[in-house]
Parts: C-alpha cells; structure tokens; sequence
C-alpha cells in the first residue's frame, strides 16, 4: 500500500526516528533541523525520550514574547523541553548552554528549526560540542513505500555485483516525480489540490521563513527565480546567468540563492575533482529538494512527461540527487555527494565518495533503454581512477540490471529505495 493511500500521519521518517531517538540517549541537545510542512513536529512529539517533554513552540506569539524577554527563565520552566521553530528566539541557545553546562545530563532538549539555524547571522556560537543536528527532509520514496532506502550501503559494500529488477516504469516514476515527499502533498491525491498546497507552500516560505532571514527587497524576482531554479534542477549553477534573466545583479542573486538554501528549498551539490584532470570544473549544481515543488512550479504533469522535449529528464535527475542525499543522512556509509564535468563537457551526474576513498559513479537517464555511450562519463572516471572507482551505474527507467563491462551496470532507478546491504 501507498503512503497515498494511507491516512496522513501514519507514515513517519523512520530514518530520522532512529537518529533523534539514539541522539538524545547520550547527547544533552538535538537539533531536527528542516523544510517547514515536512513533519518535524509530528516526529518530535513521538520521539520516545521526548514523550514527556515539556513542548513550547515558538510559532506562538505569547511564548515567542516570553523567549525573547526572559531566555533564562524560559529555559527553566522544566527538561525535559521541546522548543519548536527555535530559529524564531535564536538567543535561547545562549541560555540552553548555560543550563546544559551546569547539568550535563543528555537528552535535556529537544529543538526544531525550519531553517539552518546554526547559519543564521545573528545567532550566538552556543553549542558546539553539547548539540548534534539531524537534518529532516521531505519522506524519501523508501519512507512512503515501507522499503529498505539503503542503495549507499549496498553499492559500496557489493559494487557492480548488485542486482536489482523492477516492475516500475517511466510512468511510474513520473507519479513519484510530481507527488514529491512533503506529507501533505503525499496525502493529497488529486493533482489540483496537491498544487494548491505547493502553491501556498511556496507563498508562505517566502513570506514568512524567507523573509523573516533576510528583508528581500523584489519579491517579484525572488519569485521568478525560484521558478528559474526549478526548470534548472539538476542543471549547473551559475549566478550570473540567472541574474540576467530575472534582470538582478550577482550579488543579489547569491544573497538569494543563500536564502533559498537556508530554508531547505534547494540544494547545490558541489563538483567533484581529486585533481584527476586540470579540465575540471568547479561550478555546482542545483536541484530542488523537492521534485513536486518544481514541477508544479513548472506546471508539468505526467500527460506532459510523455512529450518530446519535456522536462521530465532534468526533473528526473533532481529527484534522484535528493534521494541520494537523503539516504546519506541515515546511512551507515559516511559519503559524500558532488557531480562531475570536465569542460569538455564529460559528466557523470552524481559522484559517490567514502572516507576511504572508493568512488561510486551515477548517470541518470529518463528512457527505459540504455546505450553503451550513456556510459562515457563513468568511463572517463574509470580510467582516472582505477580499482578506486568500485561501480559506475546508469539508473534508468527500465526494469532490470544490465551488464556494460566490467564495473559498469544499467540499474532500475528504484534501486535507491528498494535495495538492502
């Protein structure tokens, strides 16, 4: 059974459950830091040391004014404490170190924030050493299916010996691409309503989180550009060309995109080099954190998917890079996400590297074919790499692995979310 098919609550992020639960065992702050709508509070009030916590949030007025007057005294009221939206009162951190520092005893609060708090400008260096931060994305497609969501671990532990077939098709995948991972969205299965949600989604992060980070003088372009972003997900980021076509200067444009980030509504993924060659590139790429976001900023649905030239490869492509980045907040794998180009225009979509430094390579394809040329970035790095390089995989929109050489697999895209170690 779907997450769609399900009453919205009775799916949780798992993943991050286990993380806050075994954090606030030995660990006197916890963070869960992520998108507003994406089911921090409803993880919170589960998590188990937390049940009976004390809960102050700081979307109301009354307890934000008390925050703000009295930082101390607020924090006194009683731990355990969960303090919702933290980044609304950041001076509280200052006397959570002061209570934690005199009594060390773990799992004494519990905060949330919907934004990266720890890059808000005015916020006091507090708590390095005595917070550990879990960061809450939208469900990933394992969370929504009840599957392992563990494709890091099992390719770095088995490499190109992986096997996976499938019974999605491009079809399906497009459904996954438009629905997105925000619980309400998920739960919403008529696509004029789940656009209304994006819709007032969007329109409430820039008015309220947004705004609240930084005064934006030109809402209008601040709009324009995040539909910009969103048709250029999975695309390189290059600010200048973004400024020229919603007509604001640089500097503009990368105060904006720093918001955008803060707020968890998109994500660079940084290149990838080890030096190998002095041709490549240094630019990252963008994608949305969520894919339904962009899609319904770009008006593209699954009829549409069907059309020659449509969005749905870039879109695609996106989805994927956040899938992968998900997984590595949970996997027992420590890697690290980039992409790679060279300008000679050689890429490989996603660049996979552990603390040994053994490297998994990762082209995306939207057809339900795959051709040997689709392989030329992974064999670029391959040859640059040598034994390091442990596999290159085309995921695609077909139904079964492929052979392509040695180390080289064509994989079912769902092999992110399906596989296990």
């Amino acid at each position: 059974m779907s997450h769609a098919e399900l009453p919205l609550g009775r799916v949780v992020p798992r993943h991050a459950q286990r993380l806050i639960d075994e954090a606030l065992a030995d660990t006197r702050v916890v963070l869960v830091n992520g998108a507003r709508q994406g089911g921090k509070s409803t993880l919170v009030r589960i998590a188990g040391a937390a049940r009976e916590a004390s809960w102050q949030t700081l979307d109301n007025e009354t307890s934000r004014q008390a925050a703000q007057e009295d930082p101390t005294g607020f924090v006194a009221l009683g731990s355990p404490m969960v303090i919702d939206e933290i980044q609304r009162a950041p001076d509280l951190l200052l006397a959570i170190k002061e209570k934690v520092d005199a009594d060390p005893r773990p799992g004494q609060f519990l905060l949330t924030g919907s934004a990266r708090v720890l890059g808000l400008r005015t916020l006091p260096d507090a708590l390095p050493g005595r917070m550990e931060t879990i960061e809450l994305w939208p469900f990933s497609q394992g969370e929504i299916d009840g599957t392992p969501d563990r494709f890091v671990d099992a390719i770095f532990a088995h490499g190109a010996e992986l096997e996976h077939h499938s019974s999605l098709n491009r079809a399906d995948y497009a459904d996954r691409v438009v629905r997105g991972g925000y619980p309400e969205a998920v739960a919403r299965t008529q696509p004029r309503r789940r656009g209304r949600f994006f819709d007032s989604y969007v329109d409430d992060l820039i008015a309220r989180d947004v705004s609240q980070l930084s005064e934006i003088e030109r809402i209008g372009e601040m709009r324009a550009l995040i539909r910009l972003l969103a048709a250029r997900s999975g695309h390189l980021l290059v600010p200048n060309a973004l400024g020229n076509e919603v007509h604001l200067d640089h500097r503009t444009v990368g105060r904006y995109l720093h918001l955008l980030e803060e707020v968890f509504l998109i994500k660079r993924v940084p290149a990838w080099s080890r030096n190998l060659s002095s041709r490549a590139t240094g630019t990252p790429k963008v994608a949305m954190v969520d894919s339904g976001i962009a899609a319904n900023l770009l008006d593209a649905d699954v009829v549409q998917f069907k059309r020659p030239g449509s969005v749905f490869g870039p879109l695609l492509e996106g989805f994927v890079l956040m899938e992968l980045a998900r997984q590595l907040t949970w996997s027992d794998e420590r890697a690290e996400l980039s992409h790679y180009r060279t300008r000679d225009k050689v890429e490989v979509d996603a660049v996979l590297e552990n603390r040994r430094g053994q490297v998994v390579g990762v082209e995306v394809k939207a057809s339900s074919t795959v051709r040997a040329e689709d392989f030329r970035g992974l064999t670029h790095l391959a040859e640059r790499l040598g034994d390091d390089l442990l596999a290159g995989v085309v995921l695609y929109t077909g139904e079964r692995t492929q052979a392509f050489g040695p180390r080289m697999r064509a994989m079912p895209i769902s092999a992110i979310w399906e596989l296990a170690p």
